[in-house]
């Protein structure tokens, strides 16, 4: 039996689904469908207050993703110290930072031809 294909759209709703179960902060989706060479189709970028709740936005996002999909991250690093950790989903890439790591690397900067939509978060 064939697998099914996750829509990236299924996956991305769901990984800001879990993000904001833990209200993960300032959500950003940067779509890099128009750039050539990029290793996505879209980044994913947020960030908590702590370490701690760093590692449950990542946590819930697996833990969301998991459950909707069936589908789980290809890569996963940056757990161990929880300040910026990279989950690497193949077609989406989602980064979680906590705030001042976040502002110190500003990684949208580095992809200024990205549309960039900001989700609105409700804390």
């Amino acid at each position: 039996m064939a697998e099914k294909k996750i829509s990236t759209d299924d996956l991305l709703t769901n990984i800001i689904k879990g993000i904001e179960n833990v209200k993960g902060n300032d959500i950003d989706i940067l779509d890099l469908r128009a750039i050539e060479n990029t290793v996505c189709d879209y980044f994913v970028i947020c960030n908590g207050t702590s370490n701690t709740q760093v590692n449950a936005i990542v946590q819930s996002i697996q833990k969301t993703v998991s459950k909707a999909l069936h589908d789980k991250p290809w890569h996963v690093e940056g757990t161990d110290n929880g300040e910026w950790v990279l989950m690497d989903y193949v077609n989406i890439v989602v980064h979680v930072f906590q705030k001042h790591v976040r502002e110190y690397y500003n990684i949208e900067s580095l992809w200024g031809d990205a549309k960039i939509t900001s989700i609105e978060t409700k804390n």
